[in-house]
């Protein structure tokens, strides 16, 4: 583990800590899982995405040898001849996920899921709860992980999420990064603007056309300064990197979506037009499964195809009223599928992306709909997630569907290990919640 603390004469703030708060941010997550999961592979240079044909993760050892995240799998062999190539299992990331979360709740109720195998997590205040400093408690919470899931993460502790972020990637992997507030200034003087989450590649081209080339150049501009450059979001990012809090640590569950998207690459590219139909279909479903839990309803529906060679074509349709049944939507898939669709051509991937969406019971009917039949599709949607939640996702599907029950032989095409191995009882779609060890 490194562990760095950072001091200066200079201040920029007198407060060392007037607001804790921590980003976790775990070291090449789904490479850690497997390594958790399966000893063996502790110290090996382990790389998922099997089913992708490009590298999806990769453990340090792998990046060590050159190994990058999306290089195609051909290259990882040249790069790296000792490495483990796996299917990715994202059922034992989720359940790692979970688990990761539930131990940084043990010691703050304030803990945002900023994705899969990332948080911030707000420590105000809890000095006096554990009779410690911040940086014991954060320390307390890597531990913690390393200990009950066997995976590390790194950690940096600051005044504001975007200093925390920063400081969580100043030394990974296994890093644990201090920054107080009478501290910045030495920090940010090493920091180039490329290291601050929500400035892009314009924006830093713009900064360093004014002669700023680290964080700590942009904050000594004066604030005016950042909102003629980059607006609202420049003011914000300044205060933030000042020590600031503007954004707050969000602990409600996301259920509100501008849109919904769902893709999925083949195992290998198809011309096969049922089954490049298929999988679009596929897609639609899975869209709609999470558009219902979350109460949400749409009315216009995108589609595109991703050829071979990465190009894409697609199209987009709306119906005329809100909805939350996939049955509503599956003749118009086929309808876009249809125009969008080349025969002669090979596709790697397809997608549905939902848009326009409401919370269910804020649309209205079209005058000369037949609310017979609204009313029985929604009833319909609502019996199948039914199904599907007792023995598996798809298990009821849309007939279209069919030709994914028996995949093409090709080598991209094997499961993970979690799949294959089950336990009495279990079955493909549906196994227990707990992360088998592959002892």
């Amino acid at each position: 583990m490194i562990s760095a603390v950072y001091s200066t004469p200079d201040f920029i703030t007198l407060s060392s800590f007037p607001q804790a708060i921590a980003h976790i941010d775990c070291d090449a997550f789904f490479a850690s899982c497997e390594q958790a999961r399966d000893p063996s592979l502790k110290g090996r240079p382990v790389v998922t995405g099997k089913e992708r044909g490009i590298v999806s993760c990769a453990s340090y050892e792998a990046k060590a040898c050159g190994v990058a995240r999306a290089v195609r799998l051909g290259d990882v062999k040249r790069l790296c001849p000792d490495a483990v190539i796996l299917a990715s299992d994202y059922e034992l990331y989720s359940i790692y996920s979970c688990r990761l979360f539930e131990i940084m709740r043990r010691f703050t109720p304030e803990v945002e899921e900023y994705s899969i195998d990332e948080a911030f997590c707000d420590l105000t205040g809890l000095r006096r709860m554990y009779r410690t400093s911040y940086e014991e408690i954060a320390l307390k919470i890597k531990q913690s992980i390393q200990k009950e899931l066997d995976i590390t993460v790194s950690v940096g502790l600051s005044l504001s999420k975007s200093l925390a972020k920063i400081c969580s990637k100043q030394h990974k992997p296994d890093g644990f990064t201090v920054l107080p507030g009478e501290r910045l200034h030495i920090f940010l003087e090493t920091i180039a603007l490329e290291r601050v989450c929500g400035f892009g590649p314009n924006t830093v081209a713009l900064l360093e056309k004014q002669g700023i080339k680290t964080v700590f150049d942009y904050i000594c501009r004066p604030r005016e300064f950042a909102q003629k450059m980059l607006g609202k979001i420049g003011i914000e990012l300044w205060h933030e990197l000042r020590g600031v809090k503007v954004y707050p640590v969000k602990t409600e569950v996301k259920e509100s979506y501008l849109s919904i998207s769902k893709t999925k690459t083949f195992s290998p590219a198809s011309g096969n037009r049922e089954f490049v139909k298929a999988q679009l279909m596929r897609n639609l479903e899975s869209a709609f499964i999470k558009l219902r839990r979350h109460g949400l309803s749409t009315r216009c529906l995108a589609v595109f195809l991703k050829k071979n060679d990465f190009t894409c074509a697609g199209i987009e349709a709306r119906i005329n009223r809100h909805s939350a049944s996939t049955l509503d939507f599956t003749r118009v898939c086929a309808e876009l599928f249809a125009q969008v669709f080349c025969a002669g051509v090979l596709y790697r991937a397809s997608g549905v992306i939902l848009s326009d969406i409401l919370k269910e019971g804020n649309d209205h009917n079209d005058l000369f709909e037949d609310p017979v039949r609204v009313e029985r599709l929604r009833k319909l949607s609502e019996a199948a997630d039914r199904i599907n939640d007792t023995y598996g996702k798809h298990t009821l599907h849309i007939a279209s569907t069919e030709p994914l029950a028996s995949k093409m032989a090709h080598p991209r095409n094997s499961l993970a290990w979690r799949k294959t191995e089950l336990l009495k009882g279990e079955t493909f779609r549906k196994r227990l919640g707990i992360p088998l060890l592959k002892l």
